[in-house]
């Protein structure tokens, strides 16, 4: 049995994640803001040893310590895995005219998560113990028109992620990066899709092994490793010639 605390738990994604752990008898305290989401996810966590839920909004920064804290608490006085998943695109073209919405892109994919990551990381550090996973995207890879205000906040996080596994290696302490390619969830509702995209139960499966294994940084579903790796190659003179790459 593991204590296993998450964060965003009500995402389509993560969703499919818990079920998984809750199939293999975890404990689990989940985390979200909407409070009927959270229910039903916390409803279909059939064979999990308990499940403890708080409603919170995440980028109530102030709060985030406390969450942890409360999470840690609800757990036993302990955790072993911790798993970050939320996360929202927002409107790229209006934060391109409007702070306000760049800064809300912001605050809810890079500095709502460091909130969390402070005491997390101080928390796994003092146990000398445990495993941190956060859901990132490939977005963070280049910037592209179409999101790169989303695009700046995740690849920001990644490298606050690299940082982190160093620091807390030596402490045995595992963090995963999970970079995220479209998945078809709400979020993604209107976006036209293609066959890159892949399942939340798909996703889920992927992410479950790549945290078992111990991966540091990982693409989700893996061909992402490899469509990026072209993505980032591309000259940028190259890059903004083509349209499939650099097109709204």
């Amino acid at each position: 049995m593991r204590r296993v605390l998450v964060f965003g738990a009500s995402s389509a994604i993560a969703a499919e994640v818990i079920g998984l752990w809750a199939a293999r008898g975890d404990l689990l305290h989940l985390v979200a803001r909407d409070p009927l989401k959270l229910a039903a996810v916390a409803a279909r966590c059939h064979g999990a040893v308990g499940v403890s839920t708080a409603v919170a909004d995440l980028c109530d920064l102030g709060r985030a310590a406390d969450l942890v804290a409360d999470g840690v608490a609800a757990l036993g006085g302990g955790v072993d895995l911790v798993l970050v998943a939320h996360g929202e695109l927002g409107d790229q073209q209006r934060s391109e005219h409007d702070f306000a919405e760049a800064d809300r892109i912001l605050r809810t994919n890079l500095t709502s998560v460091i909130a969390l990551l402070v005491p997390v990381a101080n928390q796994l550090e003092s146990q000398r113990s445990g495993a941190l996973a956060v859901m990132t995207s490939v977005a963070g890879e280049r910037g592209r028109p179409r999101n790169y205000t989303y695009g700046a906040a995740k690849g920001a996080l990644n490298l606050y992620l690299q940082g982190l596994r160093s620091r807390l290696y030596p402490a045995g302490v595992q963090v995963t990066t999970l970079k995220l390619g479209p998945v078809d969830t709400p979020m993604t509702a209107t976006h036209a899709k293609n066959a890159l995209f892949a399942s939340p139960t798909r996703v889920a499966r992927d992410i479950a092994r790549a945290i078992d294994r111990g991966a540091g940084e990982v693409f989700v579903p893996w061909y992402w490793a490899l469509v990026m790796a072209v993505v980032r190659g591309t000259p940028e003179p190259l890059f903004q010639r083509l349209r499939a790459l650099s097109g709204r």
